[in-house]
């Protein structure tokens, strides 16, 4: 499970047609507790918000889970998480 907290919108003039209606989010990916990368999803809940922590489905799974129209998405917002514990935890110990 791959999980992130929202941080924007995206965008896009242009896209393929069945994505129309999909919101397109960044999200910055979470490992450890710690911020990673920056991504962009697409949001299949169509509820998710600036600040949300979510996980996410990546690759060919992603445009699986738009059943209706599958469509060019690497990777998909499928849930939110009610907490997030960003405590470090000490690995050696």
């Amino acid at each position: 499970m791959i999980t992130g907290r929202i941080t924007g919108t995206v965008v896009a003039t242009v896209k393929d047609p069945s994505m129309e209606g999909v919101p397109l989010l960044t999200v910055k990916l979470m490992e450890k507790g710690r911020e990673t990368e920056t991504v962009v999803a697409a949001d299949h809940t169509r509820q998710a918000g600036y600040g949300d922590f979510v996980f996410l489905i990546p690759k060919k799974e992603a445009s699986r889970i738009f059943r209706d129209c599958q469509g060019p998405y690497d990777m998909a917002v499928v849930g939110f998480i009610d907490t997030y514990n960003t405590e470090q935890v000490n690995e050696c110990g």
